[in-house]
């Protein structure tokens, strides 16, 4: 299931300052999906947000490699998100073990929790997913 993976794969964490300059600040840092299966580093990217993935357990490398995705540390996975007037932030999710892109929105629920969001159809069939902060990558 896409979206599994989408979420595990967008697992962020936010290492960023208690008191952000700008809204990208607070979605900074590591996150990691629900089932513990990837971290990803969130950052500015120009102008935009994206987040790389900086972790993944033996799993996600496989279901990645079977895509054709080797290595899958590196990988884009949050690519060009810029603000919504809501509080949102729109771009494309990447899902490695799909080797497929999604539309995609984020928003920072607290600052340990992030949900993600990813839809095909235009946004007519979606999927959600809380990501959590961490500190530090896991122990590889």
């Amino acid at each position: 299931m896409w979206w599994k993976t989408a979420v595990a794969s967008a697992a962020l964490a936010i290492a960023g300052p208690a008191v952000a300059q700008r809204p990208a600040d607070a979605l900074a840092g590591l996150w990691m999906n629900p089932h513990g299966s990837v971290v990803v580093r969130a950052g500015d990217c120009g102008s935009k947000l994206c987040g790389w993935i900086g972790w993944a357990n033996g799993q996600a490398k496989q279901d990645a490699r079977e895509e054709g995705v080797d290595p899958l540390i590196g990988v884009a996975l949050l690519q060009d998100y810029e603000p919504n007037k809501d509080g949102t932030w729109s771009g494309t999710i990447y899902v490695p073990d799909m080797g497929r892109r999604f539309s995609s929105t984020i928003a920072l629920v607290d600052r340990n929790q992030l949900k993600v969001k990813g839809c095909l159809i235009g946004g007519f069939i979606c999927r959600s997913q809380l990501w959590h902060r961490v500190e530090h990558m896991p122990d590889a």
